[in-house]
């Protein structure tokens, strides 16, 4: 029989017990959701180049996120050829390709030209040959829809044949602009497919003047297909993002993924490539990677 002496001692041990339960279940549950470190092909220098995965190689990244081409060469990695010397490529280097851009839309807007809708269609075909699960489509410069109705309408109309084969495909379009959290969610909405998410960039967030951390929350961990990391001139860390919350808001909202995180443009003025990335690479893996 259990006195009351004995009884207030066994919860004494289970108080001191129950931190350090929480802590290994933690670092139990981090060590399910360990976040790849990969980088955008062009910020290495090497846009839709296979001599990329040379430079992530060298600075021991995960992978890269490859750039499907430009309007000049007609988004050459449609090419199956192509393709497989990428393959090859990654095998011979053990750098993965975490996901493909499109970043010919800057110029050749989705919003408006025939010719983007044939990309972006083919391109769903080059991520399963490629076993790629993300595609960013990118909305800046001549394909921003900031305060452009009539385009986000067309952007909208346009997705919904691509956004279907994508299902079929088992892979997500990921929505990367300078919209607001709101905007990005009624445009997911109107689209209607779970294969359209949005490609998260917390720089941008920030640059186009939101609040980065409550509109990260808004737009819901299940909306964000994969996470830029960058600062614009700067390494990660040494700019003005508050990374350690937005750390800390990654884990509140359980969020991961397809479990890549990319650095792109975080570099200063005049300094050498591989030593920084080097520096970002190994912040990102401290930062996310390790027991809150």
């Amino acid at each position: 029989m259990l006195t009351r002496r004995k009884l207030l001692a066994q919860a004494a041990i289970l108080s001191t017990l129950a931190p350090l339960s929480s802590a290994i279940a933690v670092e139990a549950a981090q060590g399910k959701r360990k976040f790849k470190v990969g980088a955008c092909d062009w910020s290495l220098g090497k846009s839709s180049d296979p001599g990329a995965f040379d430079v992530a190689k060298q600075i021991g990244l995960d992978g890269i996120m490859v750039n499907m081409g430009s309007e000049k060469n007609n988004l050459h990695l449609r090419d199956k050829t192509l393709q497989q010397a990428y393959l090859e490529k990654a095998k011979k280097t053990g750098v993965k390709i975490s996901s493909l851009a499109i970043a010919a839309l800057n110029n050749v807007p989705y919003k408006s030209d025939p010719r983007t809708e044939e990309w972006v269609w083919d391109s769903i075909e080059v991520a399963k040959n490629l076993d790629v699960p993300v595609i960013l489509l990118a909305f800046f410069d001549k394909n921003d829809l900031r305060n452009d109705e009539a385009g986000k309408k067309e952007v909208i109309k346009r997705l919904k044949e691509p956004a279907a084969k994508a299902e079929k495909m088992g892979v997500i379009l990921g929505v990367e602009s300078y919209l607001s959290a709101k905007e990005h969610l009624d445009i997911l909405e109107k689209v209607g497919s779970k294969n359209v998410k949005v490609y998260l960039d917390f720089r941008n967030t920030a640059d186009a003047g939101y609040d980065v951390l409550k509109e990260v929350k808004q737009l819901g961990r299940d909306n964000i297909c994969e996470l830029h990391m960058k600062e614009n001139g700067f390494a990660l860390g040494e700019g003005t993002l508050p990374w350690q919350q937005i750390r800390d808001l990654i884990y509140e909202m359980d969020y991961y993924g397809d479990g890549w995180v990319q650095i792109e443009w975080a570099l200063p003025k005049n300094a050498d490539l591989v030593p920084v990335y080097k520096r970002n690479a190994e912040f990102l893996r401290k930062l996310l990677n390790k027991p809150v």
